[in-house]
């Protein structure tokens, strides 16, 4: 297993020659030289913050038995900031060797996906995939797969790569239903964070019957406990994911921002910041079950209080893992621009996934993150063994 302390391959640490920000690297495990993760930027980011995402990271491809590492990236500045995207060019056009050979990085917090890829445009790299793209034995059909995938348009007006992480999220809440036979329309979800993943799965869970009862943004808590209209919120969403407070709908009751810990809900789903629960908010928590949609949501001793008080908590490895997973899926030829395709693969895989996981907490009260990290190393050892050339030498192919 990769406990929450193994230590990582590589730490790096950037300092911006202009405004004096700090950006992190850390490359937790390469996989066929190659390691997956998204790049965040947010005021107060750390190195240990992108340490612990980064194997985190690696939790997920194993997880998911996806042929590459873990890393991630991290930012220590205001994405309002107006020069936000120019301190990302520069931490971007500093780690270009990695970039373009090791490091394959996508969107996260702070850090919509058509900005990263803007700024790989100007680096003459094309788009954020560039070190698993440029593998291929034809770069340039492997590039239109991805963007075809990318920019496929769903119901709701957005596209497919915006809304497939919150798909996930959406599907791991689902899976928890249906394992403990939970009438979908009388279970209850309350999410903190309304951005790219909080409000994709809003409407997924929304679309799907579930009341959601309570969402949150940076400015406060959104309540209404015979179920929000989520549709009509999302479209009150300034472009940093904040809602509208002058066109609520009637009957949205306004409340603090950290009311939404103790929301009466079945399923509690952190979806904004590292670490939302702590040791100091976890007993306000009413759900039966947290599910991670953020990278590490749950301090280590935040969850082993909510297990020892019978809260399941589904890890990020497993709960947030469908955006990385559906874009592997994608670079390899496994799904395409069709996203039925996409939402049947993932909708199976995360919900199978999810049951697993409760099976041990139900029969043995086993944390669903010890099952979890076991499925992983299963899947990582297995791998390994699978994936050697007669040389010997791991091996990764890019259709």
């Amino acid at each position: 297993m990769t406990p929450r302390n193994a230590e990582p391959l590589m730490r790096l640490t950037w300092t911006d020659p202009v405004t004096g920000a700090n950006g992190y690297l850390v490359v937790h495990s390469l996989v066929s030289g190659v390691a997956t993760g998204g790049t965040r930027m947010r005021a107060g980011c750390t190195m240990t913050e992108v340490e612990d995402l980064a194997r985190g990271m690696a939790n997920k491809t194993a997880t998911f038995n996806l042929p590459v590492g873990g890393a991630k990236g991290g930012i220590d500045f205001d994405p309002k900031d107006p020069r936000a995207f120019d301190v990302l060019k520069r931490f971007c056009s500093f780690l270009r060797p990695w970039l373009d050979a090791h490091w394959v990085t996508a969107e996260d917090l702070g850090v919509p996906q058509h900005l990263i890829d803007e700024v790989f445009a100007e680096l003459g790299l094309e788009q954020s995939y560039h070190a698993a793209i440029r593998r291929s034995a034809d770069p340039a059909r492997t590039l239109r797969r991805v963007q075809a995938g990318l920019n496929a348009p769903v119901p709701g007006g957005l596209l497919l790569g915006d809304v497939v992480g919150g798909y996930g999220v959406a599907q791991a809440c689902l899976g928890v239903a249906a394992a403990w036979d939970w009438a979908v329309p009388e279970t209850t979800v309350a999410i903190q964070g309304i951005g790219t993943m909080g409000g994709g799965a809003a409407w997924y869970l929304h679309e799907a019957g579930v009341k959601v009862v309570a969402v949150a943004d940076a400015v406060g808590t959104l309540y209404a406990p015979e179920g929000l209209d989520v549709p009509a919120l999302l479209e009150l969403r300034d472009r940093f994911g904040e809602v509208d407070r002058s066109r609520l709908p009637a009957g949205v009751r306004v409340l603090p921002r950290e009311t939404i810990v103790g929301i009466d809900a079945d399923i509690f789903v952190p979806a904004a910041i590292s670490y939302a629960l702590r040791p100091d908010n976890e007993n306000l928590v009413k759900a039966k079950v947290v599910v991670e949609a953020a990278n590490a949501a749950t301090t280590p001793e935040a969850e082993a209080a909510l297990s020892a008080r019978g809260v399941a908590v589904v890890p990020d490895f497993v709960a947030n893992a469908g955006a990385a997973a559906w874009a592997w899926w994608l670079l390899l030829g496994e799904v395409g621009a069709d996203p039925a395709d996409s939402f049947l693969r993932l909708r199976t895989e995360m919900q199978a996934k999810v049951a697993l996981l409760l099976t041990g907490w139900t029969m043995d009260r086993l944390p669903l993150r010890v099952t979890g990290l076991r499925l992983a190393e299963t899947n990582r050892v297995e791998r390994a063994e699978a994936a050697l050339t007669p040389e010997g030498e791991p091996q990764l192919l890019i259709p």
